[in-house]
């Protein structure tokens, strides 16, 4: 005998055309689901363009970013698309070669301080006891440490420091706060159903962090990583904006040093910092992009929702804000009664 419950499921498309490129088909895996979202393509195109021009920049700058001429303070022209500042010096040579120091100390650094919280966190959630005690006294000592004044003391102390040095700082410095992240998630994680059944099926410990837990922090590693390289080129153009760090060697930060300096904005020379700041912009709204493809591709609540939005937006369907759209189904008892 039926019961009188209610079955509410989401209307999705039925036919295998109206499936999109992000939507997996029944009995289908779908196949490079990252690189069919749109957030991450964008972001990772971006990233492209400033990797190849830190690869290739000093040999395609149009000019030496240290040639001084005579066209002082010219605005974008055919000779020298970004202009020159007050010395006659090409503004696009001096970004294009700017741009390697830029993401060499962003990658750095991420990479350095999400070795130290993945290493540190990891271990202190998923082997609890002393040594969890022992990883968390440590990860509070160096969230306590102020991290862009103590580069801004190493940096004056040391003439020499450049963007390594800038970076291996905030990387020793900068893992603390993804650290204790990581371990929240892991202590919720080393009691789930799939860990027992890996220790009862004898796996070794590092083979459970490895195939079992790190997969389900990547998006927390990635958000760790993506944080902090953002941070990392922040301070590196905060230092050479204040004259911290060498001016003499260009980065975006150095662009920003001289046409601060030099009173760019009260000359109405526009060309001589907007350039550098809108490739800070974009360089950071690439990262996160990047960072949104990857958390919807390790949720599948994410993934399950944008998959839906894109197919209601094909049918030409606007739901209400707020409101899911739902096909509810008659319990079949009102079924047969309404039968004549």
């Amino acid at each position: 005998m039926a019961t009188g419950t209610t079955a509410i499921e989401v209307a999705a498309p039925t036919g295998a055309d109206d499936a999109g490129p992000g939507v997996a088909r029944p009995g289908k895996r779908p196949r490079l689901v990252f690189l069919r979202n749109g957030k991450a393509v964008t972001g990772l195109a971006i990233l492209a363009v400033f990797a190849i021009l830190a690869v290739v920049g000093p040999w395609i700058a149009p000019y030496d970013p240290n040639q001084v001429s005579t066209d002082l303070l010219q605005p974008p022209s055919g000779a020298h698309w970004l202009g020159t500042d007050h010395t006659g010096r090409d503004i696009l040579s001096q970004l294009v070669v700017g741009t390697r120091g830029v993401l060499v100390v962003g990658l750095i650094a991420g990479l350095a301080a999400t070795l130290i919280g993945v290493v540190v966190g990891v271990t202190a959630g998923f082997l609890g006891g002393l040594g969890d005690e022992t990883l968390s006294a440590v990860s509070n000592v160096f969230l306590v440490i102020p991290q862009l004044p103590l580069i801004i003391i190493i940096a004056a102390q040391l003439p020499s420091a450049g963007g390594v040095t800038v970076a291996l700082v905030i990387g020793v410095t900068g893992w603390a706060w993804g650290a204790r992240v990581l371990r929240a998630q892991t202590l919720s994680l080393r009691r789930r159903d799939f860990v027992e059944a890996a220790r009862a099926a004898g796996e070794r410990t590092w083979r459970i962090v490895l195939a079992e837990v790190l997969p389900n922090l990547t998006a927390i590693i990635a958000a760790g990583f993506v944080g902090t390289v953002i941070f990392a080129v922040l301070s590196q153009v905060t230092l050479a904006f204040i004259g911290i760090t060498p001016v003499s060697d260009w980065n975006w930060g150095t662009i920003l040093f001289w046409a601060q300096n030099n009173l760019a904005l009260q000359r109405g020379a526009w060309w001589w910092f907007v350039p550098a700041g809108l490739c800070i912009a974009l360089l950071g709204m690439a990262l996160t992009l990047v960072n949104f493809g990857i958390d919807e591709l390790v949720n599948p609540r994410l993934r399950s929702t944008g998959m839906h939005a894109r197919a209601l937006r094909r049918r030409r369907i606007r739901p209400r804000v707020g409101f899911t759209p739902v096909v509810r189904e008659k319990p079949a008892r009102e079924t047969k009664e309404a039968r004549p």
